[in-house]
């Protein structure tokens, strides 16, 4: 009953923070100073804010790094659907009528946190203080890989700053690091205990973990700059991570954020209700239309790798995807009913597999098995220390323990992987496609970001026809050259297929 009644006032708070007029507490142009700033204490807005953070992470941005990650398509029957992101059209993601609002979502959970942080700030609560710094940087690190130049200094401050100057997402990307360091301090030096009252659904209020999972994103940044290395940079961060001693995320201590889901109409897991089943049990719109690649199934089916079972469902005795892009939409070999839906619990006998666990599945922010990938790469560039093998074989069964795969099944197949590894001349190449094998459809964004660093894997552009290039960055918004477009224009040309973010070659 407790968990339910904390459950109804997470999602009271966030609704209120989404009533989306100029005197919403949330609104960037607004006075925040009522009616939530009074009546509400940190340990609710909290919840809140990181229940509309991972929101985002799960829906928008993980849609976003699907499609373009090399891992989505729809069927023939969704031929229509997702056109903006099967043809990189970067006006219409940008339209402030039927975008994507990732700039202007990011941009309010920023201001969510900065706001807990500076209420935190006047009472000396570090835990709030250090918590709210970190998610901080981790939605501006965020914005710099879609957007590059960003307003990071003046940003979400109200009227205090209409016309907020961009930095280079260089900058934004040290100030970022520096900003998550001092949370972790903050967090570390807070008397939070795990049984107070806190409102903490990351981590329920363990400090430890708040500071590895600090350190995860930290590496995962500098990770990001790995072909753009200053090398005196890079060594200085590292010592700081090493230096402050919490190490990073472990292969099963995944940042999940959970307020209690129901199955209950706003209640559910949101992966759950958008890319599986409604309250009534019903499969949904996505569940009926979304279909892995051929690029991914056949990638799966070369290593005769488990988890390809346990993800999705056989049709016609096979596991069958389709060509992102929707080039022949009138093949039948890309019908619904011939290629492969989501497989959750209602197709595999009422037990948890893959992806779909239950309704009340922790949404993810951050899993181990990508700390683990983090780390064996840092570690294969001779950054930190320990066994790159190591760090590599507890990533995949870090990732087919989350993905339900028997222990016997991960274990023959994880040997196979590290035997390969081993003997390899392209180790890089074999890390990176596991890792992007582990995040489909959990973190997907990264396998994007991972293609735009490395160019691994090679998957498949769009085969939409008229469609050249690949995507490399979001416009600026609509909404941001309404207000702001004299620091837009200053950043020069924004199309979508041309210009890179900082990090890329």
């Amino acid at each position: 009953m407790l968990k339910n009644k904390f459950l109804f006032s997470t999602l009271l708070v966030v609704s209120i923070f989404f009533l989306g007029s100029c005197d919403s507490f949330l609104d960037v142009n607004s006075n925040p100073n009522k009616p939530i700033n009074e009546n509400l204490p940190l340990e609710a807005k909290l919840p809140a804010a990181l229940v509309s953070t991972v929101n985002q992470e799960v829906g928008q941005i993980n849609q976003i790094g699907a499609f373009w990650g090399g891992y989505w398509g729809t069927n023939n029957d969704g031929a229509n659907l997702y056109y903006d992101l099967k043809t990189y059209n970067g006006p219409g993601i940008r339209s402030q009528r039927d975008g994507i609002p990732v700039w202007e979502n990011g941009y309010n959970n920023i201001l969510y946190f900065k706001l807990i942080e500076e209420e935190a700030s006047k009472i000396g609560d570090l835990f709030y203080t250090g918590s709210a710094k970190i998610m901080q940087g981790w939605l501006f690190l965020r914005l710099v890989d879609f957007y590059n130049n960003i307003p990071f200094d003046q940003a979400a401050s109200g009227n205090i700053h209409l016309n907020p100057v961009y930095e280079s997402g260089q900058e934004v990307y040290k100030k970022s690091i520096n900003l998550i360091t001092d949370g972790i301090l903050d967090v570390k030096a807070s008397d939070m205990i795990p049984t107070m009252n806190h409102g903490d659904v990351l981590f329920g209020g363990k400090k430890d973990l708040w500071a590895k999972f600090g350190n995860t994103i930290k590496l995962r940044a500098l990770i990001r700059q790995s072909e753009k290395v200053d090398l005196a940079y890079l060594q200085s961060e590292i010592a700081s991570i090493t230096s402050e001693g919490s190490g990073f995320l472990g292969p099963k201590e995944h940042a999940l954020v959970n307020p209690g889901y129901l199955n209950t109409d706003g209640k559910l897991n949101p992966f759950w209700t958008n890319y599986y089943r409604d309250v009534q049990g019903n499969s949904t719109a996505n569940h009926q239309n979304l279909r892995p690649t051929l690029y991914l199934v056949n990638t799966l089916k070369n290593l005769d790798d488990p988890r390809l079972s346990k993800i999705y469902q056989e049709t016609n005795g096979e596991i069958n995807g389709v060509i992102f892009g929707n080039p022949d939409a009138g093949n039948p070999e890309y019908a619904r009913q011939n290629t492969s839906v989501l497989k959750g619990p209602q197709e595999n006998n009422g037990v948890a597999t893959g992806l779909l666990h239950g309704i009340d599945q922790g949404s993810i922010l951050m899993t181990g098995f990508e700390s683990q990938f983090l780390q064996a790469e840092a570690a294969y560039r001779g950054w930190i220390a320990g066994d790159v093998i190591d760090y590599y074989q507890n990533g995949i069964l870090s990732s087919m323990d989350y993905l339900k795969v028997a222990d016997t099944d991960a274990l023959v197949y994880t040997e196979t992987q590290v035997r390969n590894f081993e003997h390899s001349g392209t180790q890089l190449n074999l890390l990176i496609e596991q890792k992007w094998l582990a995040l489909n459809s959990v973190s997907s964004i990264e396998a994007w970001n991972d293609y735009r660093r490395l160019g691994l894997p090679n998957f498949p552009k769009t085969a939409a026809s008229g469609v050249s290039g690949r995507p490399l960055r979001l416009m600026y918004p609509e909404t941001e050259r309404g207000t702001n477009n004299a620091q837009v224009e200053l950043q020069g040309s924004d199309m979508i297929t041309e210009n890179k973010i900082w990090w890329m070659l």
